[in-house]
């Protein structure tokens, strides 16, 4: 066998396909392997192979001088190498230590825990706790974390690419101490346990800047809490890094160049329409244009644009501050959210009256979107004359890059395919198998699905005449609108999601 240099022959290693050794991970710390972007894979006769993103000759000098041994290098590409730096030296490895000491302490003074939680005590057990759950819901790209209390248990869960996944339990007594720590940094009232509450914690966590929007409920078992991550350090997104076909993009930015209007982005919680209206904003942000945005909460901030936050204690609403920003001469509204008639009433003004208007709203699809306004009271010839067009859409998780193959779909998924007359894809039908990169999930991220609406003509006399929801959606098809489905259905044809995704995500019962 052709002997390895360490410092020359480099090879290039598949970081999804091997699963690190303890006895190797163990030999480097993670402020080390972090500092040096390196990791440990395995130990044999001629040394510790070791992955490294920048092989440099220091780089190694100091890999050797850590681990104390030969170093044979491999490189793999920067972000594989953090991602298994991630999913190896895990946050909260150190929670079972931390839960010990806390069943210590609570068992000779209990009446003093929440005095510990309240921030006396900042090296109370509980403290690290509830730092290690955040700091590793962030590491492994988690939009939420779920606390959620039984008769004997804490369950803590992750969301990650729009599914929970359990990551850890821990014992019944710890609950309210680790809720009473949340609420605590979310300047929430720890006395009050039976009132569901809101709070926000602004934090920074291993260098990234964070906001946490938190809520708590009382469940049966205790009290549940829901904190949504908002990573501040995530770069935001242009158009056509969404999702959308190159078509549809194009047509969409040409109505956001519109001077008036209004363009509704439509879908459920968790479905990134707020990230496509930011994309949006990115699209026509310019010195020439006075852009002003009403959210809850702010989730980034654009140096060139005016944004208000509500705060209802201080008497900022939605509708109130729509009415405050038409008193600044604004170019482009973006609302938020669309909650109360008030508010819809106010923005299709806006839109009436030489101003362009971006709203999300909560529908299933984009023709459920101009019911949604007709229900909420809002007259017909208003919201004809209104709305330019509904961007309907959901997310799909992506299959896994490194660890994709073929495979044979199951009966339903194949039945589905029929139902909304899809086709098979030429080469066969791909999903994750599952590696270290995806967290043996098979999926590694998002990617949008869209379905836009122009409100033309023909769906503006239906508008008028209060049709149906199926006769607005058969209209915008015999226009040519591609529906959810088709697109779904097209991403599964380029290998980009898998069937049983797309079943699990944009399936519409009773809509084709």
């Amino acid at each position: 066998m052709r002997p390895r240099n360490p410092l020359r022959d480099f090879e290039r290693v598949d970081l999804g396909a091997i699963a690190p050794d303890p006895a190797a991970t163990a030999l480097l710390s993670e402020r080390q392997a972090r500092e040096l972007t390196a990791i440990p894979l395995s130990v044999d006769r001629d040394g510790v192979i070791v992955a490294v993103a920048d092989p440099t000759p220091d780089v190694v000098e100091k890999l050797r001088a850590a681990i104390s041994q030969p170093v044979i290098v491999q490189t793999a590409a920067r972000a594989d190498v953090l991602g298994v730096i991630g999913a190896v030296y895990r946050a909260l490895s150190g929670v079972g230590d931390q839960v010990k000491a806390f069943e210590t302490r609570d068992a000779m003074r209990r009446d003093q825990a929440r005095a510990e939680v309240a921030g006396v005590n900042e090296d109370a057990p509980v403290v690290h706790v509830v730092q290690m759950i955040i700091t590793q819901a962030l590491r492994d790209r988690a939009s939420d974390i779920h606390i959620e209390p039984s008769a004997d248990r804490i369950r803590v869960r992750y969301r990650v690419d729009g599914a929970l996944h359990d990551v850890l339990d821990l014992p019944g007594s710890m609950g309210p101490a680790v809720v009473s720590r949340i609420k605590i940094l979310a300047g929430m009232n720890i006395v009050e346990r039976r009132r569901a509450q809101d709070g926000q914690i602004s934090t920074e966590v291993e260098g990234r800047p964070v906001d946490i929007r938190v809520s708590t409920a009382a469940v049966v078992g205790g009290e549940k809490a829901v904190l949504r991550l908002l990573d501040k350090s995530r770069p935001l997104y242009r158009l056509d890094q969404l999702g959308m076909p190159a078509a549809m993009a194009e047509r969409y930015t040409a109505m956001l160049r519109a001077p008036y209007g209004m363009l509704i982005s439509a879908g459920p919680t968790g479905s990134g329409k707020t990230t496509t209206l930011y994309g949006s904003l990115g699209e026509i942000n310019s010195p020439d244009r006075n852009i002003m945005t009403i959210e809850d909460p702010v989730e980034y901030t654009f140096p060139s644009i005016n944004q208000i936050q509500i705060n209802e204690a201080a008497g900022i609403t939605f509708a109130g501050g729509l009415r405050s920003i038409l008193r600044q001469d604004p170019d482009v509204i973006l609302v938020g959210e669309v909650r109360d008639v008030e508010t819809a009433r106010i923005a299709v003004q806006s839109a009436l009256t030489g101003h362009l208007v971006l709203s999300s709203l909560h529908a299933t699809d984009a023709a459920s979107a101009l019911h949604r306004l007709l229900d909420m009271g809002i007259e017909n010839f208003l919201v004809a004359s209104s709305v330019s067009a509904v961007l309907s859409q959901r997310l799909v998780r992506r299959i896994c890059g490194h660890c994709r193959e073929y495979y044979h779909p199951t009966a339903q998924e194949l039945a589905f395919l029929d139902a909304i007359g899809g086709a098979a894809p030429p080469g066969g039908f791909l999903h994750g198998a599952g590696c270290n990169l995806c967290a043996r999930t098979g999926f590694l991220d998002r990617i949008g699905v869209y379905e836009m609406m122009p409100v033309s003509d023909g769906i503006r006399e239906l508008v008028l005449d209060r049709a149906p929801h199926g006769e607005i959606r058969k209209q915008a098809r015999y226009e040519g609108m591609r529906t959810l489905q088709d697109e779904a259905v097209r991403l599964v044809g380029e290998g980009v999601t898998s069937l049983a995704e797309v079943l699990r995500s944009v399936y519409l019962p009773g809509v084709s």
